[in-house]
């Protein structure tokens, strides 16, 4: 009898706990994040996604709650949110790309001043940390960060969670590893 009170007990507190985040979950107004390109003597460049049709599309980060270590990345295109990737490549670096509903793949390109389209793509890794730069003549290398609107930065990296060559399959498209926004380490 004593063990179905204690269980009832903690059932109940955890859901009083669950209400409560919930609650304060709602509360919390969504904050759309910048995603930007740049190197420290350079202005920053925009990141966009980009159709087969060569339409530009926005790339955010989304902060749904008061903590802002890890972020979502996604590409608004049509009114959809749609996931940003890192695919599996035997190229030399891992392409970073947009996935729709019905397994399109969508280029995710930063833009200089003059319209010129820069590759975004994983170039190297550090343990399940991969490097994503934006590349410019195969030999300038820009860094990926996501701003906030009131001006603090993350890094923007691909996350490998497991061994395995494919991380995932979304939408029918092999995976690699995700990409977030993470906070810097110092």
């Amino acid at each position: 009898m004593k063990t179905n009170r204690l269980f009832l007990l903690i059932l109940a507190i955890g859901f009083a706990f669950n209400q409560g985040q919930t609650q304060d979950k709602k509360a919390f107004e969504e904050i759309i994040w910048h995603i930007k390109a740049f190197k420290p003597q350079v202005k920053l460049l925009n990141i966009k996604a980009i159709d087969k049709k060569g339409k530009k599309y926005d790339v955010k980060a989304i902060q749904d709650s008061e903590q802002t270590s890890i972020l979502d990345i996604k590409a608004f295109i049509k009114g959809k949110r749609l996931p940003v990737k890192m695919l599996v490549s035997d190229d030399r670096y891992y392409p970073v790309k947009a996935i729709g509903l019905d397994g399109t793949i969508y280029d995710i390109k930063a833009f200089t001043e003059d319209g010129t389209a820069l590759p975004v793509k994983g170039v190297s890794k550090s343990g399940n940390i991969i490097h994503i730069r934006a590349i410019y003549q195969n030999m300038i290398y820009y860094n990926v960060i996501a701003v906030s609107p009131d001006g603090k930065t993350n890094a923007v990296k691909g996350i490998k969670l497991g061994d395995d060559i494919i991380e995932t399959t979304v939408n029918g498209v092999q995976v690699y590893a995700h990409v977030k926004s993470i906070t810097h380490t110092k």
